[in-house]
């Protein structure tokens, strides 16, 4: 293994990530529940972030693919859901990012997202990540709950040898025995040999399958792990936000109060300030 450098950059949009760039914070609701939910925390997280000059990417999926219940909410689907980011793009002027699940999703998704994020429990299909990079956007793969990060530097050889060099690399926490995650801060670092790499705090926290059909979690904990994430080097912090969390359609039990946001970003960006970005 060689000595973990942070010479690497991303671009998501014109918002450019490691390499010595402050901190990036991508954030938004778990899922699209409505057009006007979505345009309204896209409007009120963007504030907070300017009021804290915090560069933002917005974040919400089209679709949870990955629900434990084949009940749960998955969102309004492809064309509906890249729709109402992109509408979000163009209001708000910030980068938008969603998650893709089948590579025949990828060029529709790369035609209206800056980034196109792959979820952790598909890190390693090669297929995904080969059609994610033919688009030439931006690819966030997080690093999936039972790898590694050592094993990551086999995502970044599929990545660079699909012609993609633009992508970043997630930390959320890693299977702990059941219904039960944990951080190795040292996966930052490590990771940053390859990729810019971005700190998950929310989904760090949850309790996979905790609550039978839907996954629980330990939201007290995400100041916590987001402080320390930014600490050990992240390049970027993941939040997922919601204004009304007990009621959000997907991940209630780990997405951040939006009314909280502020005094994080704050705390935040003091660690940050402190570790010289």
């Amino acid at each position: 293994m060689t000595t973990p450098s942070k010479s690497h950059s991303a671009s998501i949009g014109s918002i450019y990530i490691g390499s010595g760039e402050a901190l990036a914070v991508i954030a938004g609701p778990c899922v699209i529940e409505s057009r006007d939910h979505t345009l309204r925390m896209a409007e009120r997280i963007n504030e907070i972030c300017k009021k804290r000059d915090v560069r933002l990417i917005f974040k919400a999926s089209f679709d949870k693919a990955n629900r434990t219940s084949i009940h749960s909410f998955r969102g309004p689907g492809l064309h509906t859901g890249l729709e109402i980011l992109g509408a979000v793009r163009r209001e708000f002027g910030v980068p938008v990012l969603s998650d893709i699940h089948c590579p025949d999703q990828a060029m529709a998704a790369g035609e209206a997202l800056d980034c196109l994020q792959i979820p952790a429990f598909l890190c390693r299909q090669t297929d995904l990540l080969v059609a994610a990079a033919a688009t030439k956007r931006c690819v966030n793969v997080k690093k999936g709950q039972f790898v590694s990060p050592e094993e990551m530097s086999n995502v970044a050889v599929k990545l660079r040898e699909s012609g993609c060099d633009n992508y970043l690399f997630t930390e959320r926490g890693t299977v702990f025995g059941y219904q039960r995650l944990v951080n190795d801060m040292t996966a930052v670092p490590i990771m940053q040999q390859w990729a810019p790499v971005v700190f998950d705090a929310t989904h760090s926290c949850q309790l996979p399958g905790g609550a039978g059909t839907q996954s629980g979690g330990l939201r007290q904990f995400i100041p916590t792990l987001a402080l320390a994430g930014v600490a050990a080097g992240a390049d970027a912090l993941f939040l997922e936000v919601h204004d009304d969390p007990e009621h959000a359609k997907s991940d209630a039990a780990t997405q951040y109060p939006l009314a909280q946001l502020d005094d994080l970003l704050v705390r935040v960006m003091r660690v940050a300030e402190a570790r010289g970005h």
